[in-house]
């Protein structure tokens, strides 16, 4: 079966442990959760998995195959793309130019890259925006646009980077729709880093919960609602942020 693998993988800056054998995997057609509290390494696993961080232990592998040598151009290449916390849009040029230019990068001719970018702003719900200059979009659109980049190419599997940050309760709900479209239809494997644990526990099938660089729990939705270890690990730690999780977890 195919899948995206982190094998007991570990990274550590100059002596402090910021990932210790992390073990996580991403099938095809399913939404894989990732919590945890604020500093417990979700954004550093996301890196390693799609090579912008080097493991300094373990491997990342994709149906089998290493690959932790590879950069981030070549992960993306294999299959394995991923959104940014901040958006990182190419401000300056319209939204249909932030797509077509991954899909030239990706290999497509020019004029196959403006079509499948026009295809795929469509099929996200956005295809009204596709003139508008990307660094004029309100946050919660330069997310979506981000997700319809991410999708260029077709790719395996996604990595969604905190998509529903600054999003309304009515915005996440479409969000969530559109995930749940992203497995289902596009068969692609989903990795969802939120802060927004409701929205996890409402659209993955498994969930993986990271705390000071490890695994603390995982399991299905029930689970994780059950788990003294993941109740401490969010109330153990002072940030705003993180309180509304217990009351979405009773």
């Amino acid at each position: 079966m195919n899948r995206l693998s982190a094998d007991r993988v570990t990274v550590a800056f100059d002596g402090l442990t910021a990932l210790s054998e992390v073990d996580l995997e991403v099938t095809p057609g399913r939404i894989t959760g990732l919590i945890g509290p604020n500093g417990a390494g979700k954004t550093t696993l996301v890196n390693v998995l799609t090579g912008f961080q080097k493991p300094t232990g373990g491997a990342v592998t994709l149906n089998g195959t290493n690959l932790s040598a590879l950069e981030p151009h070549e992960v993306r290449r294999q299959g394995v793309a991923r959104t940014f916390q901040g958006g990182r849009l190419f401000r300056d040029l319209p939204v249909i130019d932030n797509l077509e230019v991954t899909g030239v990068g990706l290999g497509k001719s020019r004029a196959a890259a403006i079509a499948e970018a026009e295809e795929m702003l469509a099929w996200v719900g956005i295809a009204p925006l596709a003139d508008r200059i990307a660094g004029t979009l309100p946050y919660t659109d330069e997310r979506r646009v981000a997700i319809g980049r991410a999708l260029m190419g077709r790719p395996g599997f996604v990595l969604l980077d905190e998509p529903a940050a600054g999003m309304s309760a009515q915005e996440a709900d479409e969000l969530a729709h559109l995930v749940r479209r992203i497995a289902g239809e596009m068969g692609c494997g989903v990795l969802l880093i939120e802060h927004n644990v409701g929205l996890v526990l409402e659209l993955c099938d498994h969930i993986v919960v990271l705390d000071s660089g490890a695994v603390i729990e995982a399991g299905d939705p029930a689970a994780i609602r059950g788990s003294e270890k993941v109740r401490h690990a969010y109330m153990g730690t002072a940030a705003d942020t993180d309180l509304p999780v217990l009351e979405v977890m009773e």
